[in-house]
């Protein structure tokens, strides 16, 4: 029996190509969700790290990633391995992040500064790996199909795992870290997210082994002369910029959650139900906002995404003080937001390099992809250090006891940072938005 051939780009991919390009989410989405949600409280409330420090100490590491994302692009885009130019890069990649990312819960607890630098070391190696994983994976849509509604339905099948993921690996890590106490908790953690990134690299690199890759001319140039061009383009500056101030919104939220169930609510599983409220919304109705873009357009369906997220965030300062009922209500509104708010722009961000590919005959979608990685990843980076930030000015209090009692200005902060800065931030973005004249159907390939 003859061995099955890729589909052409030009046609509709089969839904087992979506499926297992969408795989891939698992790992990123563990690996992006994880360390956001808990390795601030593992620094503070474990390590008795001071918040400020901590929240420096989770910055670090992605402003490397920052740095190394448009050159694991560049990289991908001049490779010439036999298996493609981005899919060997999944394996080798995400399996070194799941090695990476078991060990760096699995350190030393004392003396203070001891594990603080082995937290700094290996989250520096997780985001080394998760760099070369990440970029090439955001840049194999592009060259999957010319369709620009076959992107939108690759994205849907992306976001909704990335959901599933998100959910599994944000809602049950605190679960694993409660359960098995405070010594082996966070271990387990590492061990769990680090199956989970085994299982959607490995899923999504056998998965996507049929999908169709078109192979245009590796552009030619320094990586400088890439950035210059990817720089010069309109579209994609307008959409990196909502997006990337999204982020900082998005990445505050998460580093806030733990906080906001413990200190703010109270109650036990908290973390989890707020999280599920989060994440758990894109779900069901990822696909209707697939309808929405399909109807209306990307553009005007993450108009209405950014709106009832930066809605969502400032109705649960409202809704904190009424109890955990009614905060789990305007964080599900928050979670119906995100979903759009992933799927268009990952969605048009294919368009945008597509259209340039067309139009010059040259492959730049790694350095598209790596410039777009290094703006998210210093949104969700730098999100936790301006919440970190918050809590120093409120004279938070940090302990190897995580039941040590804050101030009432500590506990303001937490409602702040959690709400209304994020809140602002997406209003801001919006205004690009908004008054922008990005057209993705303009885009087509």
């Amino acid at each position: 029996m003859s061995r099955p051939t890729a589909a052409p780009v030009g046609a509709a991919l089969p839904s087992a190509a979506r499926r297992g390009y969408g795989l891939g989410s698992v790992a990123t989405g563990a690996f992006g969700t994880v360390p956001g949600l808990l390795l601030l409280p593992y620094l503070t409330d474990r390590l008795g790290v001071a918040a400020g420090l901590a929240g420096l100490l989770v910055l670090l590491p992605k402003l490397w990633d920052v740095v190394l994302d448009p050159v694991a692009g560049r990289v991908s885009d001049r490779s010439t391995h036999p298996g493609g130019r981005r899919r060997p890069f999944l394996l080798r990649a995400g399996l070194a992040l799941a090695v990476a990312f078991v060990l760096l819960f699995a350190g030393p607890t004392s003396p203070t500064g001891l594990a603080a630098t082995w937290v700094v070391v290996l989250f520096l190696v997780c985001a080394t790996a998760y760099s070369f994983f990440q970029v090439p994976y955001l840049a194999m849509p592009a060259e999957m199909t010319d369709d620009y509604h076959e992107r939108t339905r690759l994205m849907t099948w992306r976001v909704a795992i990335l959901a599933l993921a998100i959910l599994l690996s944000g809602g049950l890590s605190p679960l694993v870290r409660d359960t098995l106490g405070p010594t082996w908790g966070y271990r387990g953690v590492g061990l769990f997210v680090g199956v989970l990134i085994v299982l959607g690299t490995l899923g999504a690199w056998w998965g996507t082994r049929l999908a169709p890759a078109r192979r245009a001319a590796t552009a030619g140039g320094s990586l400088r002369d890439q950035l210059r061009i990817v720089a010069a383009e309109r579209d994609f500056r307008t959409l990196l910029l909502v997006f990337v101030v999204q982020a900082l919104g998005i990445g505050m939220m998460l580093a806030g959650v733990d906080y906001v169930a413990r200190v703010l609510l109270g109650g036990s599983g908290a973390s989890t139900v707020l999280f599920v409220c989060f994440v758990g919304p894109a779900l069901l109705v990822t696909p209707l906002w697939q309808r929405v873009g399909e109807a209306r357009g990307k553009r005007a369906g993450y108009v209405w995404g950014s709106l009832l997220l930066g809605g969502g965030a400032l109705a649960t300062l409202a809704a904190i003080p009424v109890g955990l009922a009614a905060t789990a209500v305007t964080v599900g509104v928050v979670g119906v937001g995100y979903a759009a708010c992933q799927m268009f722009p990952l969605a048009m961000l294919p368009d945008v390099a597509a259209a340039d590919t067309a139009r010059t005959g040259e492959d730049r979608a790694g350095t598209y992809t790596g410039v777009w990685t290094a703006g998210e990843t210093a949104g969700l980076a730098v999100g936790p250090f301006l919440f970190a930030g918050i809590l120093q000015v409120g004279g938070y209090v940090s302990s190897t006891d995580a039941a040590a009692v804050q101030p009432d200005t500590a506990r303001l902060a937490i409602a702040l940072g959690f709400t209304v800065v994020p809140a602002v931030l997406v209003a801001l973005s919006l205004v690009v938005l908004r008054r922008s004249r990005l057209d993705p159907r303009a885009s087509q390939g």
